[in-house]
């Protein structure tokens, strides 16, 4: 019996050390989490007079609420946007040449000026040596109305056409 007792007595006492060991590290890591939640619960309740649950998640769902409007406004106003700006000027070709042998010099030009469906106007600027003349032709989706585009004119057109926007 004695021995018995010698030998019982270390082992129970290392069990102990185990147990008070493990049961520190549980403690410990519980700590971790509830100091965590804690944090975010104080977060969450940061400008709220009253702390219960109850109210801090009215509260989010009030402020889910105004940004949601605030996103249907912001998408309604985009849209209305995009639309509009089909015809904002975007598309400019321009070309500098020389009409008539007798004159020195690329001092005529032809400048087209189009939207994004590809209607403006054409300009174009005829140099001689005794004046200059400029013509302005109305373009709708690419073509001269009710005026046919002269070649150059076309061309200065169709470079224009090939420009896009980046996004």
């Amino acid at each position: 019996m004695l021995l018995n007792l010698a030998f019982s007595q270390p082992l129970n006492s290392q069990i102990i050390v185990v147990f008070i060991f493990i049961a520190t590290v549980w403690l410990a890591v519980l700590t971790f989490f509830l100091v965590r939640t804690a944090g975010h619960y104080a977060k969450l309740t940061k400008n709220i007079t009253k702390k219960d649950l109850k109210s801090v998640l009215d509260e989010i769902l009030r402020l889910i609420k105004k940004h949601d409007s605030q996103n249907l406004k912001l998408e309604e106003k985009i849209n209305e946007l995009e639309k509009e700006d089909r015809f904002h000027l975007q598309k400019v070709g321009f070309l500098r040449f020389n009409p008539f042998a007798d004159t020195g010099g690329d001092q005529s030009f032809i400048l087209s000026i189009l939207d994004k469906d590809d209607s403006g106007v054409v300009l174009s600027s005829l140099h001689s040596r005794g004046s200059t003349r400029l013509y302005a032709k109305k373009v709708i989706h690419g073509k001269g109305e009710p005026f046919e585009l002269s070649s150059e004119e076309r061309r200065v057109v169709k470079s224009a056409k090939k420009i896009r926007r980046k996004k």
